[in-house]
């Protein structure tokens, strides 16, 4: 299968080593950016410079692939997707944007080829395990999902470090946040509905951000009381980004807290990820909740390390294409997350790595 992938990031870079190595696929790389692209072996892909930002650029590099990887940032998604179809290309992402995923789902109406976004972790594997879930229940009364990419030695006043993009990170707690309450779909504010938990002994705060849910709130409406996603960071953070995009309104000009971020803020590649989901409601007339806790660590191998977020994320779209590839998903127009059998994306080479994970035993 020919891949066009876009972006050669800490993601991209990841996608490419994991979809070459399986044998199965003939990867392109494609940036902007000549260094970027150094980085990469040539003897396993090929690279191609192109403006990603560009219709007529991207076209060009696109046609004569079977499908389109998408790891650009978010705010190119729709470009992406736009290209993609044109080009005859099957279509994946990692976006989390709610307004690039609904314009993706209009631009898959009608169309010949599949179009399949959210396919990292938070949205994309949160929703399988979430869906998944709730399938067991005859009356669904609440789920709830909390997911958190974390620095595994937190240092600062924020208690954060860079694990993954800046740009994605300020969209995520500037939009309105799609929920379910007493079963009718609302929006709700982001960093709001602070809540406190406790996993493995270490304390974590919760609160709303946008884009994790993914499109569950449109296949669970009517079946569910009580639907919602938060983001998980240690105590304190929520307060530091609320002074920053609030009380000094930065979220007005997110280009300044980016670029005070990047140049503050260490990223790190020892990280960890934490996916927390729990689903109450009726199972044979008795009131059942069910959890799915897991927690990932970063790969600390000498020849490519690899971070916690890379790892879920890579794993989410790969494994998201392997089994479109092998006909277990739809083969044209828009593909939800939930689509994906938990057991399936489980058991798939890509999948695998949240499998290897460690199940969290006590929750506080």
């Amino acid at each position: 299968m020919r891949i066009a992938l876009l972006g050669a990031g800490h993601i991209g870079q990841t996608i490419a080593r994991l979809l070459a190595d399986s044998g199965d696929y003939q990867v392109t790389v494609i940036d902007r950016d000549p260094s970027a692209l150094a980085r990469l072996d040539p003897e396993r892909v090929s690279t191609r410079v192109a403006e990603t930002s560009d219709a007529s650029s991207l076209m060009a590099v696109l046609r004569g692939h079977d499908a389109v990887v998408n790891a650009l940032p978010y705010h190119l998604a729709t470009l992406a997707a736009t290209c993609a179809r044109e080009a005859g290309c099957h279509y994946f992402d990692l976006t989390e944007d709610v307004a690039a995923t609904r314009a993706i789902q209009a631009l898959a109406e009608g169309a010949r080829t599949a179009f399949m976004p959210q396919c990292g972790l938070a949205p994309g594997f949160i929703g399988i395990v979430a869906h998944h879930l709730a399938q067991g229940f005859e009356e669904l009364h609440e789920v709830k999902m909390r997911v958190g990419a974390l620095p595994a030695f937190p240092t600062n006043a924020l208690k954060y470090n860079l694990t993954w993009s800046v740009d994605g990170l300020i969209n995520e707690y500037c939009h309105p946040c799609e929920a379910i309450r007493d079963g009718v779909n609302i929006e709700m504010l982001p960093l709001e509905g602070l809540e406190h938990f406790s996993l493995d002994g270490t304390e974590y705060e919760a609160f709303n951000t946008s884009g994790g849910l993914g499109t569950l709130c449109e296949t669970l409406a009517g079946r569910v009381q009580t639907l919602d996603y938060k983001s998980v960071r240690y105590p304190g953070h929520r307060a530091l980004m609320k002074l920053l995009l609030e009380e000094l309104q930065l979220k007005n000009d997110t280009e300044t807290l980016k670029s005070i971020l990047r140049k503050s803020i260490p990223s790190t590649m020892q990280d960890v990820v934490l996916v927390f989901v729990t689903v109450s409601g009726l199972k044979k007339g008795a009131l059942v909740q069910e959890v799915f806790a897991r927690k990932i660590f970063a790969d600390r191998c000498e020849a490519h390390p690899l971070s916690a977020i890379q790892i879920t994320t890579a794993a989410g779209i790969c494994a998201a294409l392997d089994l479109f590839r092998e006909g277990r998903l739809p083969q044209s127009g828009f593909i939800r997350q939930e689509q994906v059998a938990l057991p399936e994306f489980l058991a798939n080479r890509f999948g695998g790595a949240y499998q290897q994970s460690r199940q969290v035993e006590s929750i506080g």
